[in-house]
Order: structure tokens, then sequence, then C-alpha cells
């Protein structure tokens, strides 16, 4: 339910694609599968099969990209070896069930384990306050795409200044590293179409806006970092949803290209 009305097919698809309660509400202990249904008003098996689709999409393009020969072999110079443990942390447009690192698990070998603890709408402070849990998975690399939310302003006022997302960001990779040892790697924040946020009736709305200059300000920052950094602000230009913040299923697939393309490239 949602204002006291049954929620559409297509609203609770976008909130499934894009909410993962299991891992906000942690505190509950574990949530089977009948009661996430419930939570966005779903029954268990259409929930299962929400899940199965998105995966399935997620599959298919990983086929269709491993299909180039070119691409594949780019593929097979990734990092990721079987054994190890590969760690998303982020806001949407990594805990998207459709995103870049859905995709890359059905890129590499079954043997690489794989865990999403992106979260929607997370800033770099609050990634940070996370800290113990992710050092608890014992990651062997940890792919991190963050800032977007730290740019969002509200009625212009940015929700976190530059510095602090400057200052939290560096903590996170380097206490994480510090506790695990584990490799780490930037993604940037994609960027975003003002014209479409300031259109889209949720965020006006609210007031909330983004500007590209505050993108940019964050992604500069991470390409000044020591560990390695993937540029995606060109993949996801052109692939932006109505809302002009989050990507469509190709921009997602564009961002995936773009870090095989960038991890590939290197000498590990």
């Amino acid at each position: 339910m949602t204002d006291g009305r049954t929620m559409t097919d297509g609203q609770a698809e976008r909130l499934v694609r894009f909410q993962q309660p299991e891992k906000t509400l942690r505190y509950l202990g574990e949530l089977d599968e009948s009661r996430l249904a419930a939570l966005f008003g779903l029954e268990q098996a259409g929930y299962r099969e929400l899940l199965a689709r998105f995966d399935e999409q997620n599959r298919r393009t990983a086929a269709e990209l491993l299909a180039d020969p070119g691409f594949a072999a780019r593929v097979a110079r990734l990092p990721f070896a079987p054994g190890q443990h590969v760690v998303a942390v982020g806001e949407s447009t990594t805990a998207d069930r459709l995103s870049w690192f859905e995709i890359l698990r059905h890129l590499l070998p079954d043997g690489v384990r794989f865990s999403n603890l992106a979260v929607s709408g997370s800033t770099g402070v609050q990634a940070l306050a996370q800290l113990p849990l992710l050092g608890f998975q014992r990651p062997d690399w940890v792919l991190c795409m963050l800032g977007a939310n730290d740019a969002q302003r509200i009625d212009g006022v940015p929700l976190v200044g530059a510095a602090e997302t400057r200052r939290s960001l560096a903590a996170l990779c380097e206490l994480t590293v510090r506790r695990t040892a584990a490799r780490w790697v930037w993604l940037t924040p994609t960027g975003v179409d003002p014209e479409r946020v300031a259109a889209y009736p949720h965020f006006r709305r609210a007031g909330l806006s983004w500007s590209e200059e505050d993108i940019d300000g964050t992604a500069g920052f991470l390409l000044g970092r020591p560990e390695p950094v993937v540029d995606t602000r060109a993949a996801g230009r052109g692939h932006l949803s109505e809302d002009g913040v989050h990507l469509t299923p190709d921009g997602q697939r564009a961002v995936a290209v773009a870090l095989v393309d960038a991890l590939a490239e290197r000498t590990w």
C-alpha cells in the first residue's frame, strides 16, 4: 500500500527493482521470501517471478556481451579469480537489481563469489557507518560507487558538503583496506540530467535537485585517488530514465562494459 492506495504492477516492480528491505531491516533477523513479498504488497509467487525476471534479464545481457569475442577476451583479463569474494558498495545505481554489478555477476565464472551491499539512497557517510558489516564480509575486492546522493540538494542546500563527501569516501576505503587487505576499485557517479530532474514531479514536489557540477566535483576527487578508478559518466550519458537520475537497463549495460574495459587494460 502507498498513501492508502493499492500499488500498481509498475510501482511494485520499480520498488522491488531498487529496494531490498533485507539490507536495511537486518535487526529483524532473516526475512524470508513471503515476508519480503508482503512488504511490497505482493504474493510470494509474484515476488519470486519478478526476481527471476530480473535475473534472467541480467543473464541475457551478459550472454549478449560475451558473444563478442573481443569483449569476452577482455573479461578473461579481469583480476577476479575463482574463490575470491567481490563486494559492491553503493547506492541505487548499484542496488538496482538490473545493475552493472548484477550483470558482472553473470560475466564471470561461478567460482567467483559476489555480494551486493549497495543500499538505495545511501550517502558516503551512511556507507561509512556500515563499515563493520563490510569488514565482516571479508572481501578480496570492493567495487564502490558512491557520491550521487551526497550531491543531492534540498531546496538548493547540499545534503552533504563536498568536504564531508571526500572525508567519508576516503575513510571508507582506507579503513576497509586496513581491516581486510581488500583491493579497492572506485566507480564515479554516472551523472544526471538536471532538466529531467527539474521536470520530474516527485522530485519537484520534494524540492530535490542535482547538478552536474557537484557530480563532476566528486568524480574529480576520485580520479585523483591512488586506487583504480572507472569513470562512468560517459557510459551513463544518454541512458538516464525519466527522472534524470537513475539509469535505464541500457545504461547499466554501458557501465558494465566501461568497468570491464577499464579494468582489462590494467596490469594487476
